[in-house]
């Protein structure tokens, strides 16, 4: 089914509902589940998209072949930015996608990405699987027809790249970047012109200068996108995405009607996933951002502490206006706020003073 079909076949979700159980007491007779799984990714960056392939993997091997999920990478079957109604819809079983594209439905969504100047991803994957988060993330997705669990993180990512050189917050003013999740709508209090652009769409419209700046992930991706053949500038740290989840997505009454088992499965094959991705790319970045350097071109950058603070200002104005409009975001605020503040007066004392010790600043 190609993206024109789409929207033929979510129309007729409502009405297929009644066909799931059948075709899941089907699957259960046979001992096999086939599912298919819409990703917001493109297939050149197998980590990201590793996400979705491992989640599929591990799953399979799990259930020892009971389930076999097919994935798909952005486009094949529906956009990038349309995964989460495409499943929610009942159109497709599963997707692998990012929480935060769809703040449009619910500013609440960004929690179970990442929140700019939020938590790293050791701290959000604790909030997540020991500090009441999924129960949360349960509760926002049940209002579409959805669940999901974490199967991904990158870690820290890079701050952008630029074509032009950012010293002060007057830099932003009038700049055109893609940028996505309250991070975009940050940067939009900063005087920026910001953009949503599917992974697989940036290069073009950087190198055509649609847009003056972009952020993805970091080194390792970015080389694979070629970013540092059309930008000057490689900034960090990225403020935007400290720590952010990827996540498996399956409708829910779908999922509803899995045996415990498998809906166990699931959750494990996530984990995984989630797992073995930050591995992945804590194991690739270095070098990445070593090739970069080496072949030239680039000039590596760290915002100016006055830019990074006006930028903290403006997301706390943000996070302030979205708990008053939206009921999850300010039931969530103040738990999430809580864990933030007790993870952080630890791991000054923990990580941090490790980190400090072991890392030295470069003289």
């Amino acid at each position: 089914m190609k993206r024109r079909d789409f929207l033929k076949k979510a129309g007729v979700a409502a009405a297929a509902s009644a066909t799931f159980s059948p075709l899941m007491f089907a699957n259960a007779q046979a001992g096999t589940y086939s599912f298919s799984m819409v990703t917001s990714w493109p297939t050149a960056l197998d980590t990201i998209f590793g996400g979705a392939t491992n989640t599929a993997k591990f799953l399979g091997e799990i259930t020892d072949g009971d389930v076999e999920v097919e994935v798909f990478p952005a486009g094949a079957q529906v956009g990038g930015l349309e995964v989460y109604d495409a499943v929610s819809s009942g159109a497709f079983e599963m997707g692998h996608t990012a929480s935060y594209y769809y703040i449009g439905k619910d500013p609440a969504q960004a929690f179970f990405t990442a929140l700019p100047f939020g938590l790293n991803a050791q701290q959000q994957n604790a909030w997540l699987e020991s500090g009441g988060g999924q129960a949360l993330w349960n509760e926002l997705n049940a209002v579409d027809n959805l669940i999901a669990f974490a199967a991904g993180n990158t870690g820290v990512q890079m701050g952008g790249w630029f074509n032009k050189e950012i010293n002060s917050v007057d830099d932003l003013q009038g700049l055109t970047m893609r940028i996505p999740g309250l991070g975009g709508q940050v940067m939009s209090r900063a005087g920026a012109n910001v953009q949503v652009i599917a992974g697989g769409e940036i290069y073009l419209a950087l190198e055509r200068g649609a847009i003056d700046a972009t952020e993805w992930v970091g080194p390792y991706d970015d080389e694979i996108l070629g970013f540092n053949k059309v930008a000057q500038y490689y900034y960090a740290p990225g403020w935007h995405e400290p720590g952010p989840t990827l996540g498996t997505y399956v409708n829910l009454d779908v999922y509803n009607d899995l045996p415990a088992d498998i809906q166990n499965a699931i959750q494990t094959a996530s984990k995984a996933a989630n797992l073995q991705m930050l591995a992945d790319y804590d194991a690739k970045n270095g070098a990445a951002l070593q090739r970069i350097m080496d072949a030239g071109g680039v000039e590596l950058r760290t915002f100016p502490t006055e830019v990074l603070s006006a930028l903290e200002g403006f997301a706390n104005e943000l996070y302030e206006e979205s708990a008053a409009s939206s009921e999850m975001f300010g039931k969530i605020w103040p738990e999430w706020t809580t864990f933030r503040d007790n993870i952080r007066d630890f791991h000054r004392i923990s990580e941090k003073a490790y980190l400090d010790y072991s890392i030295p600043a470069s003289s």
